[in-house]
């Protein structure tokens, strides 16, 4: 089998087997023709003819040509993912990738609010143009962790304002039931009443809670300028995104609960050692408290 032949009845796996969303497939679209490319350049025209010295050097050659340690690690995924599948149906005798490791990213914290910044951040006046609707958005990122896909798919019928539960379509199309805060509750609650005042209301719980032009649901490109929109006239300098709203979060819960397996299942993720960076946010939240706090730390003015 081709390379190229291979590679597309993955994808067609990934979209239709895995039901893979269009943001996934594309990434996994670009790393593996980057992988085509240079078996081609290598005049490896069979996906039998790749062994663990092919993909070294593949590895070895993206990393050469400048590739970020991190965008190499990627690839190598992508690899890794395509070598299982071939290996499932017989178009591989052994895992080229087995026991190859690729280069190591140093590992960025992630920037946080703090809960002063936050605050200041989602109380926006409502009575601006689109406040109720923005106060709504802001507080629900805040309050429930979301990522900003999960919050543009969602629809009125995944919210429980009474019950203060929402109900989340996240990565791998795993559904979890996240905490909805009393804050939340009542802006959401104020902007239903707005979104929905002629809405009659068996149609009321398809509709997207945060609708773009055309009454589609809004465009997480649209999300993450507005706020930026909102921090900038909130007085918050950082740089501030959807994301970062979600580190906030996260951060917020872990300093407060120490509940490690508790903010992973808040956050949707699969694997604890991705939420495990948090533990090290926390804990330069408590060197900055035992450095102003204890005698023998702080600093001589």
């Amino acid at each position: 089998m081709a390379p190229g032949e291979a590679i597309a009845a993955f994808l067609e796996h990934l979209a239709v087997e895995k039901q893979a969303s269009p943001h996934t497939l594309d990434a996994y679209r670009r790393d593996l023709a980057a992988f085509t490319a240079w078996l081609e350049a290598q005049g490896l025209a069979a996906v039998a003819a790749i062994d663990g010295l092919a993909l070294r050097r593949f590895v070895a050659d993206e990393h050469a040509r400048g590739l970020a340690p991190a965008s190499v690690q990627r690839r190598l995924s992508a690899c890794r993912a395509l070598f299982r599948w071939l290996l499932k149906h017989g178009h591989l005798a052994a895992d080229p990738a087995a026991g190859l490791r690729g280069p190591r990213a140093p590992r960025k914290l992630p920037q946080v609010l703090d809960v002063d910044e936050m605050g200041q951040l989602v109380e926006v006046p409502t009575a601006a143009p689109l406040g109720v609707r923005d106060r709504a958005m802001l507080e629900l990122f805040y309050s429930s962790g979301l990522r900003v896909s999960e919050l543009c798919a969602l629809r009125w019928g995944d919210l429980d304002l009474d019950g203060g539960e929402v109900r989340v379509l996240g990565k791998g199309r795993k559904t979890r039931i996240v905490p909805v805060g009393r804050h939340a509750r009542a802006a959401l609650a104020a902007w239903r009443a707005e979104a929905l005042a002629t809405v009659p209301g068996p149609e009321a719980a398809a509709r997207p809670v945060f609708p773009g032009r055309g009454g589609a649901p809004i465009s997480p490109r649209a999300v993450q300028k507005r706020v930026r929109e909102l921090a900038m006239r909130q007085g918050v300098w950082k740089r501030v995104h959807p994301h970062l709203l979600r580190h906030s979060f996260a951060s917020h819960v872990l300093e407060s609960s120490g509940d490690l397996r508790g903010v992973q299942e808040l956050l949707g993720h699969a694997n604890i050692a991705t939420t495990q960076i948090y533990t090290h946010l926390d804990f330069q939240h408590l060197a900055k408290v035992y450095d102003s706090a204890h005698p023998r730390a702080r600093r001589k003015p």
